[in-house]
This record gives structure tokens, sequence and C-alpha cells, in this order.
């Protein structure tokens, strides 16, 4: 199970539901953000440097020790795992609760002709700097490569490398005059270094607005239908903003040269593995295949979990890194204006099919689809990037889908499915042949993508909840970023931080 990340990403956001109105003290911290990730309540030392001082091994807080407390993790995934890391650096107890059999959550791997794979694919970007400071710690930087991205957008039959100002200038599916508004758009947004003017507006209307009607229907409507179905029509400006920022700073020699990319190689799951030893070696207790039922709270404070075969995990602090969904079932203590925070921010759901192949299927590494009577929002072909003498010589080809939750692909059977995309590839490549294919694999993720519209962008709950001593760290609250390892990394990082300053601050009391 894991996520297909599209081109897309997150947003949203509306000035008038951002604070303007009174709300509990709790969340005056947290919930409401413009243009900027959230930081925990209490923790301004936050706002640029936690991540980075954490990478030094003392998580960025002087004299902050854990003196031995116990703190209870839900979730195994990487900011699961890099908070108790952290933590364990700062001498608390830590156990870790993961309800599946593996650790790394989205990062989970699987091996395709000899060599390790994420079942999701996954790359960093050059500004990526919190997830390549924590790989240098673990080691593992020499591992870290740097390559060109390869970008195509299938149109109406064709496909169009869409890299360099010179491609856009050859993408004729739009006008000569469209074609220097989409450029010149992507040059304003860039300059842009405050999102707060695109929060109330939707992405729909801004780029039709700025670069025409065409440019919408043609380039970027079909990847936000792709990507967030039903509601892309909801989804704020910000998140464009942000993602296209983000996609212009990760190019070598500036905006007008191509895009670098970096991947690990052997996979990400060297991380998690690293991290994991690591966390052992500090005296951390792991417990995977280990569902939590939900947070034992007493006297408005948590004071440990509950497990799924009923026994009780006292603990100081619990930190639970599940998707909002699940947080809510564990906690259903918390007070409705922080459940309304929560269930604002309404997830897709992430298909992914991966295909091993005998022959390259097209030259690009991420193929959009453009098309909207494609059954599947991208191709990545894993192996136009990290080159197929990797994996037995074989390339392989993720085919991603966002899909909203019941969606009819979910219930069908890997054949069922199969035959579904099939015909698609043909239509990308004629030449595809059943015989290419040598392995194929599905993957499934609940709750893979939150999306944030311009009704609930920035109103983001905050790490530290209502409950005295429960904490929460998910995708849902790294606004207005996308999702991804270097997010889940700094999420963890600060959530760790956020839980050292507090149990200082009870120890002082007591003391």
């Amino acid at each position: 199970m894991g996520v297909a990340r599209g081109p897309g990403g997150r947003g949203g956001g509306q000035r008038h539901s951002l604070g303007l109105r009174p709300g509990p003290p709790w969340a005056a911290a947290g919930a409401r953000h413009r243009g900027r990730p959230p930081l925990p309540v209490g923790s301004a030392a936050l706002a640029h440097g936690s991540a980075g001082a954490g990478r030094r091994g003392d998580c960025g807080g002087e004299g902050l020790s854990g003196e031995g407390k116990r703190v209870a993790i839900v979730g195994g995934g990487v900011a699961g795992l890099t908070a108790a890391y952290r933590l364990l650096q700062r001498g608390f107890q830590v156990h870790v609760y993961e309800a599946g059999p593996e650790w790394g959550g989205l990062v989970r791997t699987f091996e395709v002709g000899g060599g390790r794979i994420e079942c999701f694919y996954h790359h960093i970007f050059t500004t990526d700097t919190t997830i390549v400071a924590l790989l240098e710690e673990l080691g593992l930087s020499p591992r870290l490569v740097w390559r060109d991205s390869k970008v195509g957008i299938y149109y109406q039959g064709r496909l169009y490398p869409f890299v360099t100002p010179i491609d856009l200038l050859r993408f004729t599916p739009v006008g000569l005059l469209d074609r220097l508004r989409l450029g010149l758009m992507g040059l304003y947004l860039r300059r842009q270094r405050d999102g707060d003017r695109f929060m109330g507006i939707t992405a729909r209307e801004w780029v039709s607005r700025f670069a025409g009607q065409r440019n919408w229907d043609v380039v970027w409507g079909p990847l936000f239908r792709g990507k967030f179905g039903d509601m892309a029509d909801q989804v704020s400006m910000v998140w464009l903003w942000n993602k296209v920022r983000l996609r212009f700073s990760s190019r070598r020699g500036g905006p007008l040269q191509k895009e670098v990319l970096g991947y690990l190689l052997g996979s990400f799951g060297l991380m998690v593995d690293e991290l994991v030893a690591r966390i052992r070696a500090l005296g951390g207790h792991l417990h995977a295949a280990t569902p939590v039922q939900r947070v034992i709270v007493e006297d408005g404070r948590a004071t440990g979990v509950l497990l799924a075969d009923g026994t009780p995990a006292p603990a100081d602090a619990v930190v639970a890194t599940v998707a909002n969904r699940i947080f809510l079932q564990l906690a259903p203590q918390l007070p409705q204006d922080y459940v309304a925070l929560c269930r604002g921010i309404p997830y897709q759901d992430a298909l992914c099919m991966v295909l091993a192949l005998r022959r390259p299927l097209t030259r690009f590494y991420w193929l959009n689809i453009n098309d909207r009577g494609f059954p599947f929002l991208a191709l990545v072909e894993h192996t136009n990037f990290i080159g197929p003498e990797n994996y037995g010589g074989q390339h392989v080809l993720y085919i991603s889908n966002y899909l909203e939750k019941g969606h009819p692909y979910f219930s069908m059977s890997d054949e069922e499915l199969w035959a579904v995309y099939r015909p698609y590839l043909a239509r990308i490549n004629p030449e595809f042949d059943d015989s290419w294919v040598t392995g194929r694999w599905v993957f499934k993720g609940a709750d893979a993508q939150p999306v944030f519209t311009v009704e609930n962008a920035g109103r983001v709950p905050p790490h530290r909840t209502p409950i005295a001593g429960l904490y929460l760290a998910n995708m849902s609250q790294i606004f207005p970023e996308d999702r991804g390892q270097n997010y889940s990394i700094r999420l963890g990082e600060q959530v760790a931080e956020l839980v050292a300053r507090d149990m200082a601050r009870v120890s002082s009391y007591v003391i």
C-alpha cells in the first residue's frame, strides 16, 4: 500500500475563513496559516530552524532532556520514525506502534529484477534540505544522486516534451499567445515570495484570468481533475503558487534550465532501515503489526494507548502520525472545534499499478496524461531516471491514480484493472505488447492526498491538540507544501521538539 504522487499537490485558502473569527486558545498558532507551513503551538523557535537543529542530533533544544519519560508514537511511517529517533536522542523512552507488518509507511519497498524499489515512486527536489541533511546524518549521502528530469505531456494522441522554455514554445495544443502567457505565469509565480494573495481564489479562476481559459483546459485543468477529482475546481491557487516555485527552484542554473531531481540508489527504503536500526540501538521499542484501538485519556490528559488486543500501554505523551480520519477514531474525546478542523480537510485515495517491462514505454521519466478520456493521471517511468541496470535490466513503470473513496477501481481485481489500463498504454506507444510485461503489482493507499480548497486552506489542526500530552503530526499539516518525504521528516522533527519542550515545562513545574 502507498501513494502515487501526481504533478499536483496541495493548496488552498480563503481570506475570510483564516483566523478573522475568534477561536479556542489551542488553535491560535496552528489552525490558521496563510501561505506558509504551520508551526506547533508555543514553539516559535521552529519557524525556520527546527529541522536543522535536529540534524545535529539534539533536535534543536538546549537542555531539553527526556529524563526517561515515555512517549507512545502511533504510526511507523517516516514522520513517526523520525520523531522516535529525535526523542530517543534526548533520552526519552519511545514505543512506536505500527498497525501493518512493515516500517516506512508510503516508503515501503519490493524487489524488481533483484533491485529494491519503492511501491510508490519517490524522488526529492534540490530544495528538500531536511531529508538531504538526514541522509547525511545517517551516512547515506554517498548513495544520493541527482539527475535531470524528463517531463512530458500526452495530449490528443501526441507526446510533447515539457521541460524547457523551448519545449513550451513548441507546445502547439495552445496558441502562441497562450504559450507566452503560460511562460509568464510561471515566471511571475516564481517571483512571489508570499502566498497570501492567492489564498482566497481557486487555481481555476486565477489561471483562467492570468494565462487564459485555454491553458486551464489543456494544461492545468486535466492535472487538477486527475489529482483532486470532483474537488479540482475548489482547490486554492496557493497550492499552484507553491508547487511552481518548488519546481523552478529545483533547476540547476536558473529557471531556464532543466529540472534536477534526487534519488537514493538502492531505494529510500535504506533510509527507513537505518532509522529503524538507530531507534533500536538507542533503546527504542518497535511494535509492528500492533494496531492501536484508542488513546487513553484521564482527567483531560493522554496517559497512554490501548492496543487492539486490549493491552494498555502507559505513556507520558502520545504522538499520532496517522491520517485525520483514523486519528479521530483513536481520540473520540477531542472537542468539536478541533474535530471540525480535522474533518474539514478531505482526502483522495491512491491507486498505483507497477509494471516491469522488457522495453521502455516512452523516453520520459514523468508523463502527465492531459487527455480526459484516459483512466489514469500520470505515467512515471522510473528507469528513465534511474537506469534499468539497477533492476536486472528491466524497465519499471508506475501507473498513477488519485481517486475518491469507493471508486470502482479499488474493488477490481488486478486482472480487471489491467484490462482497463492496458489499451491506453498501447495508445501512448502503439508498439506496446503484453509480451513486454514481466511483472505486475498493484498498491493502494487510503487517505493518501489531503485536499485544500478555498474554504479550508490554512485551517490546519495544530500539532498540540486540546488534550494535554496528545499530539498530531500528519500530511494535513504541511500546508501549503505538497506531500513528500522531506515534509514527513520535518513533521517528525517539529513534533519531537514540541514534545520535548512541553515535557521540560511539566518537569519544571514538578520541581
